[in-house]
């Protein structure tokens, strides 16, 4: 089986981490694999990637006519894929060797349609103390009581996930009104396509934790004040998710279930026996991220509905 792994970018500020992200594709164990490198209407950064990787029979490159956003550039790389199977790596990460080698396996002594597997942090300016584990989300990576090892999920986070190519281009790919371009607040991205393959397959995403990918944490990502604003913007698209998907809200009333049924009275109690500054710390922070996930949903509530319609009825 031939795996495609699909790394995007669109900056040149990003370009060396873009650049070790490419690396860790082409030092897998795996074979076959071919890396199709996408440039989001960049020339500059699509010179760089032909310069550096081009000479490689493994690598393709391309450049979007404009910048079309991360859904419409990780489409187009899997349009021009080969592989049976096509990962994804974000361009702010790094893939362990045995990466796609796990996520095949996976996929093959699956039914699955998709499997994706564990997002871990790479802290480039330290850990911050305040970030509860349960909060991971936020910054992108796998979070604390995610899954169970090899159990079926809506879906993994996109810079660790592997569809049937064939199955993921039927249902449209991903859908550009869901993930990131420009300034769209909108940040919600892998869930859309998984929730219709599931839709389309019956089959869901099969998670396995030991398929690991390491997601920079850069320090501008550990600043309260920043963490605060993503949770809010993640409330505001899990409204937009509940819009055009309001057949699959059951995937976060269960994360809220556990958050305050298990979660909180978890930390409370280990608190309560040895209090520090830190437990304190991440007790308060998850009142206030939840409390800014709630305004977010509401804001959206308030400001997306009108245009919603528009997208739905022409979607």
């Amino acid at each position: 089986m031939k795996v495609s792994v699909i790394v995007c970018t669109y900056a040149m500020n990003r370009y060396s981490d873009f650049a070790e992200a490419v690396r860790s594709a082409l030092d897998q164990t795996y074979e076959p694999i071919e890396v199709v490198l996408v440039s989001d209407g960049n020339e500059r950064v699509a010179d760089r990637m032909r310069e550096d990787f081009g000479d490689r029979a493994n690598v393709r490159v391309h450049n979007n006519d404009e910048n079309r956003g991360i859904s419409y550039s990780r489409t187009k790389g899997a349009e021009l894929a080969d592989g049976d199977l096509i990962a994804f790596l974000d361009d702010d990460a790094i893939a362990t060797p045995e990466w796609i080698k796990t996520l095949v396996e996976t996929y093959e002594s699956t039914d699955a349609y998709v499997v994706g597997g564990r997002l871990a942090p790479q802290w480039v300016a330290g850990e911050p103390s305040f970030l509860p584990e349960e909060f991971h989300w936020l910054i992108g990576c796998t979070e604390k009581g995610f899954a169970e090892h090899l159990e079926e999920v809506r879906n993994t986070y996109g810079s660790n996930i592997a569809f049937n190519r064939g199955v993921f281009l039927d249902v449209g790919g991903y859908d550009e009104e869901t993930g990131r371009k420009g300034d769209s607040h909108v940040q919600a991205h892998e869930a859309p396509a998984c929730i219709r393959v599931r839709e389309q397959s019956g089959r869901g995403v099969v998670y396995n934790e030991e398929a690991v990918v390491f997601h920079k944490i850069f320090e501008y990502r550990t600043d309260f004040r920043w963490l605060v604003g993503r949770a809010f913007w993640q409330g505001y698209s899990k409204r937009v998710m509940n819009l055009r998907y309001p057949e699959d809200e059951g995937n976060e009333r269960e994360y809220l279930r556990d958050l305050t049924t298990r979660y909180v009275p978890g930390r409370l109690r280990s608190f309560l026996a040895d209090p520090t500054s830190a437990k304190l710390a991440q007790l308060l922070a998850i009142f206030v991220f939840t409390a800014a996930v709630g305004f977010g949903y509401l804001y959206g509530v308030a400001t997306y509905r009108n245009s919603s319609q528009e997208g739905l009825s022409s979607g």
